[in-house]
């Protein structure tokens, strides 16, 4: 039987996602043995099908959910390492996403400000040389300790923050080599200030195998925080669909793999525009591989890589062997998956934010298999999972970044 979320249970009775029963399930145990959240608990409400449970509950029973229930479906990571190895092929990251938009819960004010600062690119340039400041400003350290943070509830947003680019991106940026074509980088909200050095080195690839690169400043946040969440992100889908359709261009090229998935599923209510934006979308690796000139030789390497493989990637995507592939155009590089790349970093987009205890217990599961690795340097394709994972002894950085800096 297919299980996807959107076939009706019954036409004649009932309209809406599809469900199957309890009893339809096939208790293979996949989905528990995946379940991050699982192996941190070891309880049935903290598995996938318990959850789908409760999700059947809000969207065909209407029927109200406990705080308990509740409680275990905001503990979802929201990987969607579930729905990858369901073999009845449960749309669960569709399913969550309907659910949590039926709650329309009113966020506090701190979250408002922060949907409203990944929504409004001017307020965040606004911020952006004030943040400078604060960093520079030696305030950490005190605020951290007399625990004023921690009562704004920013501490551990705050922890994560690196230096911010203050300058915008140029609108376009030429080939180097001979031209082939030109493409559009999506840049994203966050990532446009604090991942700067990824995006850099994309144009730097980019422009180095003969495409122009256009950045166009009209783009926004992909949505992905907000629909995760249960906010409304129609108004971002749609800007950035007619942003990017309105350009002449041979793709659309992501570099972060949790935009890129959200990206990838964009619905909008013009059928064919949102058909056309996903038609030119590529994940920065594809492209790169299947334009790569037979000519290009990177400079060689002796680094040992391990390959960290975000949910995104892995469970969406699913193109993580592309990151392998690329890397592997650098002569004598030492390349290997990190140990249990099937289980969330913790990171989650927002969720190390709103269930700091849960994603740390998950960070230190990953970071000690980062220490089993006994790597060089950890590579993450999501600026996420990177910042999260990051720290003092643990380089993690973009794949592209690795890769730029061996160009000729």
């Amino acid at each position: 039987m297919d299980m996807e979320y959107d076939q009706a249970v019954d036409a004649s009775e009932q309209t809406g996602p599809y469900i199957p029963e309890a009893g339809e399930c096939m208790r293979c145990g996949q989905c528990v043995s995946s379940c991050p959240t699982f192996r941190l608990f070891q309880i049935d409400e903290e598995t996938p099908r318990r959850r789908i449970r409760t999700i059947s509950k809000v969207l065909v029973e209407n029927l109200p959910i406990s705080d308990d229930e509740r409680h275990h479906l905001d503990n979802c990571t929201q990987c969607r390492a579930c729905e990858t190895v369901c073999p009845s092929r449960m749309a669960y990251g569709q399913l969550f996403d309907l659910a949590r938009a039926q709650f329309q819960a009113e966020p506090g004010s701190l979250a408002k400000l922060a949907f409203k600062l990944i929504e409004n690119k001017s307020w965040r340039r606004r911020l952006m040389p004030l943040l400078a400041i604060y960093l520079k400003s030696g305030l950490q350290k005190p605020l951290r300790r007399i625990g004023l943070l921690k009562k704004l509830g920013l501490a551990e947003a705050e922890a994560l923050v690196g230096n911010p680019a203050l300058q915008a991106l140029a609108t376009s940026y030429s080939a180097r080599a001979a031209m082939r074509g030109r493409v559009a980088l999506f840049t994203g909200c966050i990532a446009e200030h604090f991942d700067r050095d990824t995006l850099l080195a994309a144009i730097k690839l980019l422009n180095a195998i003969g495409y122009e690169v256009l950045v166009p400043p009209q783009q926004g946040c992909c949505g992905a925080i907000h629909q995760h969440n249960g906010q409304s992100a129609v108004g971002l889908i749609n800007n950035n669909i007619a942003v990017f359709n309105a350009l002449d261009v041979d793709a659309v090229l992501h570099t972060a793999s949790g935009c890129g998935a959200m990206l990838s599923e964009y619905q909008a209510d013009d059928d064919a525009a949102a058909e056309l934006f996903k038609q030119r979308l590529q994940d920065i690796y594809d492209f790169l591989l299947k334009h790569w000139p037979d000519d290009l030789q990177l400079m060689d390497s002796t680094l040992n890589v391990a390959v960290h493989e975000p949910c995104s990637q892995r469970n969406i995507l699913k193109n993580q062997q592309s990151v392998y592939a690329l890397l592997q155009k650098i002569s004598t590089i030492s390349i290997t998956p990190l140990a249990d790349n099937q289980v969330c970093c913790g990171a989650g987009g927002s969720y190390m934010l709103t269930h700091p205890d849960n994603s740390g217990q998950l960070r230190e599961l990953k970071r000690q298999a980062i220490g089993a690795a006994q790597a060089d340097l950890v590579v993450s394709s999501n600026f996420g999972c990177a910042v999260f994972l990051s720290s003092d002894s643990v380089r993690v950085a973009h794949p592209l970044i690795l890769l730029a800096g061996q160009l000729q």
